[in-house]
């Protein structure tokens, strides 16, 4: 049987979703209220709206997204980022 990792969304988050057939990994998108800034160097949590419930024995595992990466220097400071099954608090990007 499959495991079921339950989410929850605030109004407007976008779900996490497989954007192709071959798709390694769900897209997740940032949940902002306004456009963030950074500067060279600079750090911020970026909040995804969304809440998860990760079945034990499970892990959610963030990586940056390879474009951002190279592009525009966005990563996440440690990837890969993982996501017990036991934390239950707020999602977010590092």
């Amino acid at each position: 049987m499959d495991a079921v990792i339950r989410f929850t969304a605030k109004k407007g988050a976008v779900t996490p979703e497989y954007k192709t057939a071959g798709a390694a990994g769900a897209d997740i998108c940032a949940f902002l209220e306004k456009p963030v800034t950074l500067d060279p160097f600079d750090r911020c949590l970026i909040p995804t709206g969304i809440s998860t419930e990760i079945p034990p024995g499970y892990e959610i595992q963030v990586r940056p997204r390879s474009g951002l990466a190279m592009k525009h220097g966005i990563t996440i400071l440690n990837t890969p980022g993982t996501i017990d099954s036991d934390y239950r608090g707020k999602s977010a990007l590092y």
